[in-house]
């Protein structure tokens, strides 16, 4: 038998089997060392060579220490950082508990929040089986799915180091997928008072769902790509090239209002306007009218971004209007006068999903953070807290759940959700997909509808309790 031989600093040591560290090495002979690694220790220059020291090496890599960061009010508008404890030993529950309740009681409710509410007793997808998928949320951050699990292929079955599961966390479950959309799903709504579900996708179409059966209700065909989707009151606002169709589901009325240029890539409501970003930078604005063709009359086209609007919100301090732009920038509009009161730059690459949690604005971007905005006392917007992932991020949303604790989601472009609890960004769990999570929307009772670039929306459930593994 040859043993495997490695060279490290001139030095020949053996390898270690990595199938033996996990167990499951199953050749004999082996030409890998069946036993732990020596410790080598080599010299190395300092200081430019001015003195030497010793420094040891094993093959197994150490875990390193990561101090949780958390962000807090401390007084007024200001905001500073607090190091917590190693995210092994959990976030101090007296910090974490004062924080989240400080912040929930200034937090107010969005037009979304309020769909939630209404729409609970109508959501029907909370009686369909529940298919519990749990693990250990201490494994969250060294766990990957498997790629040849997913393809169906994996031949190391419950010994494989990487998941088999499309779900990590003790309180994530899965509920169901709704299947019809061929491409990209870009856009998700449940609106006030039904039991139907809204999803819209590249493929040019709009599918209806029934939410007691799961089932397709309507597929309407409208011959161009789906860029966006949104819902307020009995209106339906569907994105499209150079066009917002709006569609009353009350009386069956529909309109058409035409943008400027481009794509409709992000539209919101806010103080009774609705508010459509373009592809070619401009916002344009539309408030209720009593014209008989068309009951919305555009008031105002927002300039300013130099490249695509990807993302807009209403929220926070005044009631204002956030834009994100492909031109890495955020902007800060008085939806009174329609006039942009700040821009923010700090972000360095587009910037891709914006949502207001109480006096917070939080951003996201391909340049792989979230970013903490908070108001100084010179009432501009300031950086409170960065937080780094590792890939590029696409979209957030967020929910409280029934401990009135704020979940963070945050698709990443790695095909996972990341559920982060807030404000100590820790972990959670993870949501797995096929292809990038463009769309999440938050539903009543812990629901979770997310919409990937198959085409496939996937509906799971934040569960109020742990589950706990039979014995």
């Amino acid at each position: 038998m040859v043993t495997k031989w490695t060279r490290i600093d001139r030095r020949i040591i053996p390898t270690t089997c990595y199938y033996w560290l996990n167990g499951r090495c199953n050749r004999n002979p082996c030409r890998f060392l069946h036993s732990k690694p020596p410790i080598v220790t080599k010299t190395v220059n300092c200081n430019g060579g001015r003195k030497r020291c010793s420094e040891s090496e094993s093959e197994e890599n150490s875990l390193t220490k990561r101090a949780a960061t958390v962000w807090i009010r401390n007084s007024g508008d200001c905001i500073s950082k607090t190091p917590l404890v190693e995210p092994s030993q959990t976030s101090s529950p007296t910090i974490s508990t004062q924080v989240v309740g400080e912040v929930s009681q200034t937090s107010s409710h969005t037009s979304s929040t309020e769909v939630v509410e209404t729409a609970e007793s109508s959501s029907p997808i909370l009686s369909t089986a529940v298919v519990e998928v749990s693990q250990s949320s201490s494994a969250i951050l060294s766990t990957e799915l498997c790629k040849y699990w997913i393809n169906g292929n994996c031949v190391h079955g419950d010994k494989c180091r990487d998941m088999h599961s499309w779900f990590s966390g003790d309180r994530l479950s899965a509920v169901t997928n709704l299947e019809g959309h061929k491409k990209l799903v870009t856009g998700i709504t449940l609106p006030v008072g039904t039991n139907k579900l809204f999803s819209g996708s590249t493929d040019g179409t709009v599918r209806i769902w029934d939410c007691h059966t799961a089932e397709c209700a309507n597929v309407t065909n409208l011959g161009d790509e789906v860029n966006s989707l949104i819902s307020q009151g009995p209106w339906i606002f569907v994105g499209l090239s150079n066009i917002v169709k709006a569609w009353n589901i009350q009386n069956g009325s529909g309109y058409t209002l035409e943008v400027p240029n481009g794509r409709v890539l992000a539209m919101t409501v806010g103080k009774d306007t609705l508010l459509a970003g373009a592809e070619d930078g401009v916002i344009s604005a539309w408030k209720g009218s009593s014209e008989a063709n068309s009951p919305f009359k555009l008031v105002a086209s927002l300039l300013g971004h130099s490249k695509s609007v990807v993302c807009l919100t209403v929220g926070c301090p005044n009631k204002r209007l956030f834009s994100g732009s492909m031109d890495h920038s955020i902007k800060v509009w008085d939806l009174d006068t329609f006039e942009c009161k700040m821009t923010l730059n700090g972000h360095t690459d587009t910037v891709t999903s914006l949502i207001c949690w109480g006096n917070f604005l939080l951003s996201s971007s391909l340049d792989c953070t979230i970013k903490v905005w908070a108001e100084s006392q010179e009432k501009t917007l300031q950086v409170a807290y960065s937080h780094n992932v590792e890939n590029g991020i696409v979209a957030l949303n967020a929910m409280t759940d029934a401990e009135d604790k704020t979940i963070l989601f945050c698709s990443c472009r790695d095909n996972s959700v990341r559920l982060y609890e807030l404000p100590s960004f820790t972990e959670r769990g993870r949501l797995f997909a096929r292809q990038e999570v463009r769309s999440i929307e938050k539903g009543p009772g812990g629901l979770i509808f997310t919409g990937d670039g198959t085409g496939l929306v996937t509906v799971s459930k934040w569960s109020e309790e742990a589950k706990v593994e039979a014995a």
